[in-house]
């Protein structure tokens, strides 16, 4: 396998700072760091990136969440293994990255039941971390980014898995 061109995110002067200065203000607003890959692993399973599914996998493995709930992001309808805050996340997030799919995108619902679970800095850190990971996602499976080492070499020695 080969990428189409080198990482736009690397090649591009200023983006990846950008990328990362924007996932470090996510991580600084309270909204709870698996709540954060929850939703990166969900949009990034929707959008079919497979450096970001790869990523957020081992990140969630790595903070200490159990297979299951790894196992069954896709399927969070069904499994009992998510709390209802991150149930509202998760119907966010596919919501938000699913924006062309309906008329109303965010229907008041999906909106109503996650602002019942986070006050409104943690639910505009959730947005912002739905786009971050949506932007990541269509730069690394528009040029066929490979995951593998690239993801080794983002994830800190203390993360690797």
């Amino acid at each position: 396998m080969q990428p189409r061109i080198e990482s736009p995110a690397q090649t591009v002067p200023g983006v990846l700072p950008a990328l990362q200065r924007l996932a470090k203000a996510v991580e600084q607003s309270g909204l709870p760091e698996t709540t954060v890959h929850l939703v990166e692993l969900r949009a990034s399973q929707i959008n079919g990136c497979a450096v970001c599914l790869d990523m957020h996998t081992r990140q969630l493995k790595n903070a200490g969440e159990p297979d299951e709930r790894i196992f069954t992001v896709a399927a969070w309808r069904e499994a009992p293994y998510f709390t209802d805050a991150e149930r509202a996340a998760l119907a966010l997030t596919e919501a938000a990255t699913r924006i062309a799919d309906r008329p109303d995108p965010v229907s008041d619902e999906v909106w109503d039941e996650a602002a019942r679970h986070y006050d409104e800095p943690q639910l505009a850190a959730l947005v912002v971390a739905i786009a971050g990971i949506n932007t990541w996602n269509r730069i690394n499976a528009t040029t066929r980014q490979v995951t593998g080492e690239w993801v080794e070499q983002w994830i800190s020695p203390r993360q690797a898995a």
